[in-house]
Parts: C-alpha cells; sequence; structure tokens
C-alpha cells in the first residue's frame, strides 16, 4: 500500500488537524475539469496506425522523421514516438515534483499502460518500460512501450 500521507502530506492538515483519506481529499480539492484531464493520462488512447501501436495524437511528419532517423528499427521508432517524461506531465513552475512522486506516478501509469495495451490489443504482445532506477535528473524518468514483435521493414 502506497504512503499516501507521505506523497501527500495536505492529507494531515484536512479535518481540523485529525487528517483525511485521498478519497475525501479528491472530492474536498479536485474538479471535474481536473478529473477528464487525468483521464487522458491515466486511461490513454492509443492508435493502430501501419505497423505501429501509438498514443493518439501523434503527427505523420513526426513519424516519418523518425523512420529516416532510426531506419528499419520499428521497436526504436515506436519507442521514441511513445515515450513520455512524468516530470513534464505538469508545469515546470509546479512545486510539489519530488522524486517519490514521479517514481509513484511513472510505475502506476507503467501499470496502467500494460493493463490497456493488454485489453485493447490482445493479439500484440508489448514492452512497457519505466526507468525507476536512480536519476540526476527527475525529467529523465519516463515512461515508454512498443510491440515485441516487430519485423524490419
Amino acid at each position: 500500500m502506497p504512503d499516501y500521507a507521505a506523497l501527500i502530506p495536505e492529507l494531515k492538515d484536512w479535518n481540523n488537524g485529525n487528517g483525511i483519506d485521498v478519497e475525501a481529499w479528491i472530492s474536498c480539492a479536485g474538479n471535474f475539469q481536473l478529473a477528464i484531464g487525468y483521464s487522458t493520462l491515466f486511461w490513454p488512447s492509443f492508435v493502430p496506425f501501419e505497423a505501429y501501436v501509438l498514443r493518439e495524437g501523434f503527427t505523420i511528419d513526426g513519424l516519418r522523421a523518425w523512420e529516416r532517423q532510426c531506419g528499419s528499427d520499428r521497436k526504436a521508432i515506436e519507442s521514441v514516438m511513445n515515450h513520455i517524461h512524468i516530470a513534464n506531465t505538469h508545469s515546470s513552475a509546479c512545486t510539489d515534483i519530488s522524486k517519490e512522486r514521479v517514481v509513484f506516478l511513472g510505475r502506476v501509469l507503467r501499470d496502467v499502460y500494460v493493463a490497456k495495451l493488454a485489453w485493447q490489443f490482445p493479439d500484440r504482445s508489448f514492452t512497457v518500460h519505466f526507468n525507476d532506477s536512480e536519476v540526476d535528473d527527475l525529467s529523465d524518468y519516463h515512461l515508454t512501450f512498443f510491440q515485441n514483435d516487430h519485423k524490419p521493414c
């Protein structure tokens, strides 16, 4: 079980200092617009395109540029097209970023991607990778995925 009190120190300040659980905190501090926005992060849209499976919102120009750079290595192309930097999911003005929060979020997103890809593409096999090892720069924590059975072009 995650230590939500450590990840969200504000929990202890609610209810006249008696604390509050995460779901109650969400109902007090959250809003529907943020919930809708976060749904795109926690249940992302994946799109089959040609031999690829990509996160929705990719551009064909971007894909073609990576194809030129990576040649016939479709795993590398998918990996770079599908990667997200966890620290970039919020503005650089966000002051509560920490290694513990970035790693927690990255691990949860890894599990979400594994589940969503298996559910949406049961006939395909994927590798979902989150580098949760020690890094110097929080922006180096990233999540990506690629299909395991790609053949060179």
